[in-house]
């Protein structure tokens, strides 16, 4: 199977770091986040990676093009500066067979999610798509009182209440057709294209996922991964 990974935003809220790199490249441990992801992938199989670049391209592609990962292909796709997501997935369309399936997440979220199970789950529901739905991690800390008495401090711990999108989609080809050239954005017209055709299921992944949108996030993750 393919993981289609998007890594062409600006990522304008880590600022300090994607002036000079794209989002994806930032380093947590002294590697570039999209590699933790990329080997995640490979744990369950995946040998082949699709980086649907935009901003900052040539950063990513070098940086590819230098690294020799064994028995893994990895192919680097400039989709536009200004694309958004929905039109950058499209631009892939050539790169898949008919009714083709194929993983496709975030440059920029990690997760212990086991994709295998995502997969089953996938075929087993039926549908053109399937997102991972996961809790959030809050943004503040959380504190446990006993009376006045302090008894739990997590500095940021997952939320148990909500779900939100996490990535970790399981799409069939069939999902191009829904696309169209238009700019726009996956996660708007198009899921509520599929939410009111009932294609699209969602896996509910109670485990750890996060994602690097600010400097504290990088902090975090810094200590978790």
């Amino acid at each position: 199977m393919k993981a289609v990974i998007l890594a062409g935003g600006k990522g304008t809220r880590l600022g300090e770091y994607t002036k000079l790199i794209p989002k994806p490249m930032v380093k947590i441990k002294g590697k570039p986040i999209i590699t933790y992801i990329i080997r995640h992938f490979y744990k369950f199989g995946v040998r082949e990676i699709i980086i649907a670049t935009g901003y900052k391209h040539k950063v990513i592609k070098e940086y590819f093009k230098k690294k020799n990962f064994k028995n893994l292909s990895i192919r680097v796709v400039n989709t536009g500066l200004n694309t958004l997501t929905g039109l950058r997935l499209k631009k892939l369309n050539k790169y898949f067979n008919t009714d083709e399936t194929f993983y496709l997440t975030y440059g920029d979220g990690v997760s212990d999610i086991d994709i295998k199970k995502l997969l089953k789950f996938h075929k087993k529901n039926k549908k053109i798509a399937t997102l991972t739905a996961v809790h959030p991690p809050a943004r503040f800390g959380e504190l446990k009182l006993k009376k006045n008495k302090l008894v739990e401090f997590n500095e940021k711990p997952q939320l148990t209440d909500g779900w939100i999108n996490g990535g970790f989609f399981v799409f069939n080809e069939k999902i191009f057709k829904y696309l169209t050239n238009k700019n726009s954005m996956l996660e708007r017209e198009f899921i509520q294209k599929l939410i009111k055709k009932k294609n699209l299921a969602a896996y509910k992944h109670e485990s750890f996922w996060m994602c690097m949108d600010t400097s504290r996030d990088k902090q975090v993750l810094e200590k978790i991964l």
